[in-house]
This record gives C-alpha cells, structure tokens and sequence, in this order.
C-alpha cells in the first residue's frame, strides 16, 4: 500500500492555507510547531524525516491572545503564526463589498450549474441590511441555497432565508438614516474607484484585491468613462 503525503509535503516551494487554525487540538498543534520550528517533518510509518519549505498563511476567527491565556492554543506556537497579522473587518463594517461578494458567487454558480441567477432588488436590500454573524461563508451558502431551492433565474427576497429576509426592518442603519437605496451597479462601481485611488492607482492589485480579473476590471473602467 503506497502512502500518501502530506500537505506540507505537497505543498512544497508553495503555501499552506490553514483555515480555522484556532480549532486545531492541543496535540497537532505541537506537531504543527515541531515542523515550522525544524523545517522538517516525518512521514507517519517512516523513520526518514523530509525537509519543507512552505509559505504559512492561517486565519482563525478565535481571539488567540485570549485562547493562549485560556490555554487552548499554544503560546509558542502563536508567536510562530503571528509573524504578519491581518484583521479583515466582519462583513457588517464593509457593507459596500455586498454587491462585489454577490456578483462573485453567483458567477461562480452559474459557472459550476450552468443556470444564470440575479438578485431583485428587495432581495438586495435585505442582504444589505443584514448583519452577516457568520460573515462571508454566511453570503456564499445562503445564495447557494437560494439558487437551489429556486426554480428561476430571478432569486426574490422570499428564496432568502428567514433570519435574512426579516432584516428589512435595518435598512435605514445601512443607508446612515437615509431611506434611499444606492443601485447595486452604483455600489460596485464606487467600490472598484475607491479602491484604485487607495492603492494610488494600482490597478492589477485592485484586481487581485477585489477578487476580478484585469480584464474584468479595464472593461469596467471604460463603462465608466475612468482613464486608465
């Protein structure tokens, strides 16, 4: 029986994403530290140890100061993680990249089921209003869902779940107080400018930051009449 290897080993000369690294249990993440510390680890069954050398890229949504003091995540192992830290605001505090995320995911749907699906705009509304707890995987698997359960292209605010839906009542501290609603297509377009005039016009970062491609994003700029 050959024997498989492991993602570190695979991964290298390249990166390792891991994903809610403040679950990880007490016993693999003193294996975890033991192969960043040696740059080394040793296949399970085999004596001979293998070098690595991998780019570490975590995110956790935990507080791991408060979990090291806890004592459920390893001191020494943090300080080997937090080398470069990076908050990403909730999704509720970066309400303009909504329309960007929706676009995005329903793309990718229609690209995995082959069926074209758009949101109306009271449907639109409600997912503006809304405060994500479960942030952008809450996103992705409630337009999942709907595209699912939806027979047609058009997802209506009743395609939503419940808890999404009955947040229509939180519009007004979306919009600052104001009733009026900002197009989805105003929204996306403000979002694309600002973030170019953020990287002092750096328009393949705005590309890979917005997660479009440059293409994407130069077709869009000469719909809005933007020099590039």
């Amino acid at each position: 029986m050959q024997s498989k290897e492991g993602l570190l080993a695979i991964a290298e000369g390249g990166t390792v994403f891991l994903d809610e690294v403040g679950e990880l249990p007490v016993d693999l993440q003193a294996k975890l530290l033991r192969a960043i510390q040696e740059k080394e680890i040793r296949p399970v069954g085999s004596t001979k140890r293998i070098a690595i050398n991998v780019r570490i890229l975590a995110a956790t949504n935990r507080d791991l100061e408060q979990s090291v003091a806890q004592g459920s995540f390893r001191r020494d192992l943090y300080f080997r993680l937090n080398v470069l830290s990076l908050r990403i605001p909730p999704l509720r505090e970066r309400r303009q990249d909504i329309p960007l995320l929706v676009a995005h995911f329903l793309e990718r749907i229609t690209r995995s089921t082959g069926q074209e699906h758009t949101l109306s705009d009271d449907a639109l509304k409600a997912m503006l209003a809304f405060d994500w707890p479960g942030n952008v995987r809450e996103l992705e698997n409630s337009l999942e869902r709907a595209c699912a359960l939806n027979t047609g292209p058009l997802i209506h605010l009743g395609d939503l779940p419940g808890s999404i839906s009955g947040a229509r009542s939180q519009e007004a501290a979306v919009n600052e107080g104001s009733a009026k609603i900002v197009p989805m297509a105003d929204l996306e377009k403000q979002t694309i400018i600002n973030t170019i005039a953020q990287l002092n016009g750096d328009k393949l970062l705005a590309a890979r930051l917005l997660g479009i491609g440059k293409t994407t994003l130069y077709r869009k700029l000469k719909e809005y009449a933007v020099q590039e």
